[in-house]
Protein backbone atom coordinates (compact mmCIF):
# COMPACT_ATOMS: atom_id res chain seq x y z
CA UNK A 1 0.00 0.00 0.00
CA UNK A 2 1.43 3.35 -0.75
CA UNK A 3 2.00 6.69 0.77
CA UNK A 4 -1.68 7.55 2.34
CA UNK A 5 -2.59 11.22 4.19
CA UNK A 6 -5.55 11.34 6.29
CA UNK A 7 -8.23 13.42 6.54
CA UNK A 8 -7.39 16.17 9.14
CA UNK A 9 -9.32 16.71 11.66
CA UNK A 10 -12.57 19.14 11.63
CA UNK A 11 -11.01 22.67 11.05
CA UNK A 12 -7.52 21.66 10.92
CA UNK A 13 -5.20 20.45 8.03
CA UNK A 14 -3.53 16.97 7.71
CA UNK A 15 0.33 17.59 8.39
CA UNK A 16 1.09 13.76 9.20
CA UNK A 17 1.58 12.22 5.69
CA UNK A 18 2.52 8.82 6.21
CA UNK A 19 0.23 7.44 9.33
CA UNK A 20 0.89 4.09 10.47
CA UNK A 21 -0.92 1.16 8.29
CA UNK A 22 -2.44 -0.12 11.58
CA UNK A 23 -4.58 3.45 12.50
CA UNK A 24 -8.45 3.99 12.07
CA UNK A 25 -8.96 7.12 13.11
CA UNK A 26 -7.45 10.51 13.48
CA UNK A 27 -7.60 12.25 17.11
CA UNK A 28 -4.87 14.80 16.70
CA UNK A 29 -2.69 16.45 13.91
CA UNK A 30 -0.33 19.08 14.11
CA UNK A 31 2.85 20.93 13.45
CA UNK A 32 5.20 22.54 16.13
CA UNK A 33 6.48 26.23 14.20
CA UNK A 34 7.59 28.65 16.24
CA UNK A 35 7.29 26.40 20.01
CA UNK A 36 8.82 23.35 20.94
CA UNK A 37 6.01 22.75 22.73
CA UNK A 38 2.20 22.41 22.80
CA UNK A 39 -0.57 21.67 25.05
CA UNK A 40 -3.91 19.87 24.75
CA UNK A 41 -7.10 17.43 25.40
CA UNK A 42 -7.66 14.42 23.14
CA UNK A 43 -10.32 12.00 23.62
CA UNK A 44 -9.73 8.06 23.79
CA UNK A 45 -12.06 5.63 22.91
CA UNK A 46 -11.04 2.62 24.91
CA UNK A 47 -8.52 1.60 21.87
CA UNK A 48 -4.33 1.82 22.41
CA UNK A 49 -2.96 5.29 20.45
CA UNK A 50 -0.35 5.57 17.94
CA UNK A 51 1.56 8.31 17.95
CA UNK A 52 4.09 9.82 15.31
CA UNK A 53 6.22 12.53 14.83
CA UNK A 54 8.84 13.80 11.98
CA UNK A 55 10.84 16.22 13.10
CA UNK A 56 15.33 16.87 13.51
CA UNK A 57 14.92 15.15 16.41
CA UNK A 58 13.03 12.66 18.77
CA UNK A 59 10.09 13.93 20.15
CA UNK A 60 8.41 13.34 23.45
CA UNK A 61 4.40 12.65 24.27
CA UNK A 62 2.71 12.73 27.64
CA UNK A 63 0.12 11.28 27.96
CA UNK A 64 -1.79 12.06 31.54
CA UNK A 65 0.84 10.98 33.92
CA UNK A 66 2.24 8.64 31.07
CA UNK A 67 5.46 9.74 28.61
CA UNK A 68 6.49 8.48 25.42
CA UNK A 69 9.32 8.99 22.95
CA UNK A 70 8.77 9.10 19.61
CA UNK A 71 12.38 8.76 17.63
CA UNK A 72 12.13 11.13 14.32
CA UNK A 73 9.84 9.39 11.60
CA UNK A 74 8.63 6.76 13.82
CA UNK A 75 5.48 5.17 15.41
CA UNK A 76 4.89 4.32 18.71
CA UNK A 77 2.00 2.48 20.67
CA UNK A 78 0.15 3.36 24.20
CA UNK A 79 -1.88 2.11 26.02
CA UNK A 80 -5.79 1.90 25.85
CA UNK A 81 -7.36 5.41 26.90
CA UNK A 82 -11.12 6.12 27.08
CA UNK A 83 -12.06 9.76 28.20
CA UNK A 84 -10.39 13.38 28.09
CA UNK A 85 -6.48 13.21 28.22
CA UNK A 86 -4.31 16.09 28.86
CA UNK A 87 -1.94 15.92 25.64
CA UNK A 88 1.48 17.41 25.77
CA UNK A 89 4.07 17.57 22.90
CA UNK A 90 7.30 18.52 22.97
CA UNK A 91 10.27 18.29 20.71
CA UNK A 92 14.47 19.24 22.28
CA UNK A 93 16.21 21.84 20.68
CA UNK A 94 19.74 21.35 20.72
CA UNK A 95 22.16 23.36 23.49
CA UNK A 96 23.00 26.75 21.57
CA UNK A 97 27.04 25.74 22.29
CA UNK A 98 28.96 27.51 19.17
CA UNK A 99 27.07 30.34 17.01
CA UNK A 100 28.04 30.97 13.78
CA UNK A 101 29.27 34.28 11.63
CA UNK A 102 26.26 36.26 9.18
CA UNK A 103 27.25 39.50 7.77
CA UNK A 104 25.32 42.83 9.02
CA UNK A 105 25.07 45.73 6.79
CA UNK A 106 27.83 48.08 6.86
CA UNK A 107 27.55 50.97 9.59
CA UNK A 108 30.12 53.84 10.85
CA UNK A 109 29.17 52.86 14.55
CA UNK A 110 28.52 49.29 16.26
CA UNK A 111 25.12 47.63 16.54
CA UNK A 112 23.77 47.82 19.83
CA UNK A 113 20.47 45.94 20.05
CA UNK A 114 18.43 43.23 18.07
CA UNK A 115 14.59 41.97 18.35
CA UNK A 116 12.24 39.50 16.68
CA UNK A 117 8.93 40.00 15.71
CA UNK A 118 6.45 39.25 13.13
CA UNK A 119 8.54 36.56 11.17
CA UNK A 120 11.68 39.35 11.37
CA UNK A 121 14.73 39.99 13.08
CA UNK A 122 15.35 43.86 13.41
CA UNK A 123 18.60 45.34 14.79
CA UNK A 124 19.65 49.22 15.45
CA UNK A 125 23.12 50.55 15.90
CA UNK A 126 24.51 53.62 17.38
CA UNK A 127 25.59 56.70 15.46
CA UNK A 128 23.32 55.94 12.07
CA UNK A 129 20.69 56.12 9.99
CA UNK A 130 21.25 52.45 9.38
CA UNK A 131 19.02 49.45 10.21
CA UNK A 132 18.88 46.15 9.27
CA UNK A 133 16.27 43.17 9.22
CA UNK A 134 15.95 39.53 8.13
CA UNK A 135 13.87 36.74 7.59
CA UNK A 136 16.37 34.63 9.62
CA UNK A 137 18.83 35.97 11.41
CA UNK A 138 21.51 34.99 8.94
CA UNK A 139 21.28 37.14 5.48
CA UNK A 140 20.52 40.79 6.79
CA UNK A 141 18.99 43.96 4.29
CA UNK A 142 19.71 47.47 5.55
CA UNK A 143 16.68 49.65 6.42
CA UNK A 144 16.96 53.63 7.00
CA UNK A 145 16.09 54.85 10.69
CA UNK A 146 14.78 58.42 11.07
CA UNK A 147 17.70 60.16 12.09
CA UNK A 148 21.35 59.35 12.79
CA UNK A 149 21.82 58.87 16.54
CA UNK A 150 22.92 56.82 19.15
CA UNK A 151 20.59 54.14 18.63
CA UNK A 152 20.23 51.71 21.72
CA UNK A 153 17.27 49.61 21.81
CA UNK A 154 14.80 48.30 20.28
CA UNK A 155 11.75 45.69 20.77
CA UNK A 156 8.62 44.34 19.26
CA UNK A 157 4.98 44.03 20.67
CA UNK A 158 1.24 44.51 19.77
CA UNK A 159 2.18 45.12 15.95
CA UNK A 160 5.12 47.17 16.41
CA UNK A 161 8.77 47.59 16.36
CA UNK A 162 9.91 50.53 18.35
CA UNK A 163 13.22 52.14 19.40
CA UNK A 164 15.10 54.38 21.48
CA UNK A 165 18.09 56.43 21.39
CA UNK A 166 20.89 57.55 23.82
CA UNK A 167 21.17 61.46 24.73
CA UNK A 168 17.89 63.10 22.89
CA UNK A 169 14.19 62.83 22.56
CA UNK A 170 14.09 61.03 19.02
CA UNK A 171 13.05 57.97 19.51
CA UNK A 172 11.24 55.38 16.07
CA UNK A 173 8.93 53.00 15.36
CA UNK A 174 8.02 50.84 12.73
CA UNK A 175 4.91 48.51 11.30
CA UNK A 176 7.34 46.05 9.40
CA UNK A 177 10.83 46.57 10.58
CA UNK A 178 12.12 47.99 7.46
CA UNK A 179 10.37 51.60 6.82
CA UNK A 180 10.35 53.51 9.98
CA UNK A 181 8.87 56.59 11.27
CA UNK A 182 10.20 59.10 14.29
CA UNK A 183 8.52 60.06 17.50
CA UNK A 184 9.46 61.66 20.62
CA UNK A 185 10.45 60.48 23.83
CA UNK A 186 9.32 62.92 27.21
CA UNK A 187 12.57 64.09 27.75
CA UNK A 188 16.26 63.86 26.01
CA UNK A 189 17.49 61.74 28.57
CA UNK A 190 20.00 58.70 27.66
CA UNK A 191 17.48 56.00 26.46
CA UNK A 192 19.19 52.61 27.25
CA UNK A 193 16.54 50.16 26.78
CA UNK A 194 13.42 49.26 25.50
CA UNK A 195 10.65 46.50 26.44
CA UNK A 196 6.86 45.61 26.04
CA UNK A 197 4.62 43.40 28.15
CA UNK A 198 0.75 43.74 28.88
CA UNK A 199 -0.45 46.44 26.79
CA UNK A 200 2.90 48.60 27.52
CA UNK A 201 6.30 49.81 26.05
CA UNK A 202 8.06 50.67 28.70
CA UNK A 203 11.42 52.13 28.36
CA UNK A 204 14.35 53.46 30.63
CA UNK A 205 17.43 55.73 31.00
CA UNK A 206 20.66 56.15 32.32
CA UNK A 207 22.20 58.95 34.74
CA UNK A 208 18.34 60.40 36.06
CA UNK A 209 15.22 59.18 37.43
CA UNK A 210 13.77 59.15 33.98
CA UNK A 211 11.38 56.46 32.20
CA UNK A 212 8.84 56.01 29.65
CA UNK A 213 5.85 54.11 29.11
CA UNK A 214 3.45 53.98 25.53
CA UNK A 215 0.37 52.29 24.89
CA UNK A 216 1.10 52.13 21.21
CA UNK A 217 4.74 52.97 20.85
CA UNK A 218 3.98 56.02 18.74
CA UNK A 219 3.29 58.99 22.00
CA UNK A 220 4.89 58.59 25.39
CA UNK A 221 4.12 59.11 28.45
CA UNK A 222 7.08 60.43 31.25
CA UNK A 223 7.24 58.31 34.20
CA UNK A 224 9.78 57.99 37.46
CA UNK A 225 12.17 55.27 38.37
CA UNK A 226 13.06 54.77 41.78
CA UNK A 227 16.75 56.44 42.00
CA UNK A 228 18.61 58.71 39.79
CA UNK A 229 21.25 56.15 38.13
CA UNK A 230 22.43 54.02 35.05
CA UNK A 231 18.85 51.98 33.93
CA UNK A 232 20.33 49.48 31.40
CA UNK A 233 17.82 47.00 30.84
CA UNK A 234 14.24 46.33 31.15
CA UNK A 235 11.55 43.37 30.77
CA UNK A 236 8.27 41.83 30.90
CA UNK A 237 7.27 38.66 32.64
CA UNK A 238 4.59 36.83 34.33
CA UNK A 239 2.88 40.59 35.32
CA UNK A 240 6.11 42.36 36.30
CA UNK A 241 8.41 44.72 34.13
CA UNK A 242 11.81 44.43 35.79
CA UNK A 243 14.67 46.48 35.67
CA UNK A 244 17.82 46.86 36.06
CA UNK A 245 20.98 49.20 36.68
CA UNK A 246 24.27 49.45 36.81
CA UNK A 247 25.77 51.31 40.53
CA UNK A 248 24.16 50.90 44.03
CA UNK A 249 23.03 47.84 46.16
CA UNK A 250 19.32 48.74 45.37
CA UNK A 251 20.09 48.18 41.49
CA UNK A 252 16.86 46.92 40.50
CA UNK A 253 13.19 47.80 39.89
CA UNK A 254 9.57 46.29 39.78
CA UNK A 255 6.10 47.42 38.18
CA UNK A 256 3.27 45.46 38.30
CA UNK A 257 1.84 48.82 35.29
CA UNK A 258 5.20 49.76 33.32
CA UNK A 259 4.40 53.57 35.14
CA UNK A 260 5.21 53.40 39.02
CA UNK A 261 8.16 51.44 40.02
CA UNK A 262 9.02 49.96 43.46
CA UNK A 263 13.25 49.57 44.48
CA UNK A 264 14.26 46.40 44.61
CA UNK A 265 17.98 44.76 46.10
CA UNK A 266 20.18 42.66 43.38
CA UNK A 267 22.42 40.58 45.35
CA UNK A 268 25.86 42.84 44.66
CA UNK A 269 26.69 46.34 43.54
CA UNK A 270 27.85 44.97 40.06
CA UNK A 271 27.42 46.48 36.97
CA UNK A 272 23.98 45.17 35.75
CA UNK A 273 23.58 45.63 32.56
CA UNK A 274 20.68 43.20 31.25
CA UNK A 275 18.00 41.55 32.48
CA UNK A 276 15.51 38.58 30.64
CA UNK A 277 12.04 36.68 31.08
CA UNK A 278 11.72 33.27 30.95
CA UNK A 279 10.17 29.59 32.05
CA UNK A 280 12.24 27.26 33.83
CA UNK A 281 9.57 24.15 33.65
CA UNK A 282 6.39 26.11 34.60
CA UNK A 283 8.17 28.53 37.27
CA UNK A 284 8.73 32.35 36.09
CA UNK A 285 12.10 33.20 35.92
CA UNK A 286 13.79 36.69 35.19
CA UNK A 287 17.81 36.16 34.79
CA UNK A 288 20.17 39.78 35.40
CA UNK A 289 23.60 39.75 34.07
CA UNK A 290 26.53 42.24 34.50
CA UNK A 291 29.15 44.43 32.94
CA UNK A 292 31.99 44.34 35.73
CA UNK A 293 34.02 41.63 34.42
CA UNK A 294 33.31 39.17 37.18
CA UNK A 295 31.14 35.95 36.86
CA UNK A 296 28.29 37.19 38.91
CA UNK A 297 24.51 36.60 37.57
CA UNK A 298 21.39 36.67 39.43
CA UNK A 299 17.79 34.95 39.35
CA UNK A 300 14.49 35.67 40.46
CA UNK A 301 11.32 34.14 40.22
CA UNK A 302 8.92 37.47 41.05
CA UNK A 303 11.49 40.25 39.51
CA UNK A 304 12.02 41.52 43.37
CA UNK A 305 13.81 39.47 45.39
CA UNK A 306 16.98 38.12 44.15
CA UNK A 307 19.62 35.29 44.48
CA UNK A 308 23.39 35.41 42.98
CA UNK A 309 24.41 32.61 40.05
CA UNK A 310 28.03 32.19 38.95
CA UNK A 311 28.41 32.75 35.26
CA UNK A 312 31.35 31.15 33.50
CA UNK A 313 34.36 32.99 33.28
CA UNK A 314 35.58 34.28 30.00
CA UNK A 315 38.64 36.44 31.11
CA UNK A 316 38.89 39.79 32.08
CA UNK A 317 37.21 41.78 29.41
CA UNK A 318 33.63 39.07 29.81
CA UNK A 319 31.65 41.50 31.19
CA UNK A 320 28.22 40.38 30.39
CA UNK A 321 26.30 42.65 28.22
CA UNK A 322 22.62 41.00 27.59
CA UNK A 323 20.65 38.21 28.21
CA UNK A 324 17.65 36.72 26.34
CA UNK A 325 15.71 33.27 26.55
CA UNK A 326 14.35 31.27 24.15
CA UNK A 327 12.89 27.38 23.98
CA UNK A 328 14.25 26.24 27.13
CA UNK A 329 17.51 28.51 27.40
CA UNK A 330 18.74 31.68 28.90
CA UNK A 331 21.77 32.96 26.72
CA UNK A 332 24.30 35.53 27.40
CA UNK A 333 26.73 36.97 25.52
CA UNK A 334 29.93 39.47 26.36
CA UNK A 335 32.26 42.26 25.43
CA UNK A 336 35.44 41.93 23.71
CA UNK A 337 35.49 37.73 24.06
CA UNK A 338 34.49 35.05 22.27
CA UNK A 339 32.94 34.07 25.20
CA UNK A 340 29.25 33.08 26.23
CA UNK A 341 27.29 31.33 27.90
CA UNK A 342 23.70 29.07 28.12
CA UNK A 343 22.06 27.91 31.00
CA UNK A 344 18.19 26.20 31.20
CA UNK A 345 17.74 27.15 34.91
CA UNK A 346 19.30 30.90 34.95
CA UNK A 347 21.15 29.06 37.84
CA UNK A 348 23.73 27.02 36.00
CA UNK A 349 25.36 28.07 33.28
CA UNK A 350 27.35 26.83 30.44
CA UNK A 351 30.27 28.41 28.05
CA UNK A 352 29.76 28.32 24.45
CA UNK A 353 31.53 30.49 21.74
CA UNK A 354 31.03 33.02 19.72
CA UNK A 355 32.45 33.56 16.21
CA UNK A 356 34.80 36.27 17.33
CA UNK A 357 35.94 38.64 20.05
CA UNK A 358 33.68 41.63 19.41
CA UNK A 359 32.04 43.39 21.76
CA UNK A 360 28.68 41.77 21.28
CA UNK A 361 26.05 43.79 22.66
CA UNK A 362 22.40 42.71 21.67
CA UNK A 363 20.99 39.11 21.80
CA UNK A 364 17.13 37.49 21.13
CA UNK A 365 15.37 34.59 20.14
CA UNK A 366 12.80 33.95 17.03
CA UNK A 367 11.69 31.37 15.00
CA UNK A 368 14.41 28.46 16.16
CA UNK A 369 17.25 31.16 16.11
CA UNK A 370 19.04 32.86 18.86
CA UNK A 371 20.51 35.82 16.99
CA UNK A 372 23.06 38.25 18.30
CA UNK A 373 25.04 42.06 16.97
CA UNK A 374 28.35 43.49 18.33
CA UNK A 375 28.75 46.79 18.90
CA UNK A 376 32.37 47.50 17.50
CA UNK A 377 32.97 48.81 13.84
CA UNK A 378 32.43 45.77 12.23
CA UNK A 379 30.03 43.51 9.76
CA UNK A 380 29.80 40.65 11.51
CA UNK A 381 26.70 39.07 13.68
CA UNK A 382 26.09 35.83 15.28
CA UNK A 383 23.56 33.10 14.64
CA UNK A 384 22.63 29.70 16.07
CA UNK A 385 19.76 27.43 14.98
CA UNK A 386 17.93 24.81 16.73
CA UNK A 387 16.23 22.04 16.11
CA UNK A 388 14.45 22.96 12.30
CA UNK A 389 10.61 23.55 11.90
CA UNK A 390 8.73 22.52 11.42
CA UNK A 391 7.82 19.30 13.72
CA UNK A 392 5.05 16.75 12.45
CA UNK A 393 2.83 15.01 15.16
CA UNK A 394 0.02 13.07 15.21
CA UNK A 395 -2.21 10.91 17.47
CA UNK A 396 -4.25 8.13 16.14
CA UNK A 397 -6.51 5.32 17.57
CA UNK A 398 -4.92 1.94 16.65
CA UNK A 399 -6.73 -1.77 17.00
CA UNK A 400 -7.80 -1.58 12.86
CA UNK A 401 -5.33 -2.30 10.17
CA UNK A 402 -6.47 -1.33 6.72
CA UNK A 403 -6.44 -3.24 3.99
Amino acid sequence: MGLQVFPAPSGGASYSSQPPASASSVLLDGQLVNSFSTSTSVTGIGAPWLLYANGAGSTTFTVGSDTYTVPAGSTVGTSAYTGSQSVSVATTGTAPATFTASTMPTILGGWRSVTYGNGYFVAVAAGTTVGAYSTNGTTWSASTLPSSTQWQSVTYGNGKFVAVAYGTTAGAYSTNGTTWTANTMPSASNWRSVGYGNGYYVAVAGTTTAGAYSTNGTSWTASTMPSSSDWRGVTYGNGYYVAVQVSGTTAGAYSTNGTTWTASTMPTSDQWYAVTYGLVGSTPTFVAVQQSGGTSGAYSTNGSTWTASTMPSGGSFAGWTNVTYGNGYFVAIAGSTTAGGYSQNGITWTANTMPSNYAWYGVTYGNGYFVAVQGSISTTGAYFAQTPFPVAYGIYNGATVRA
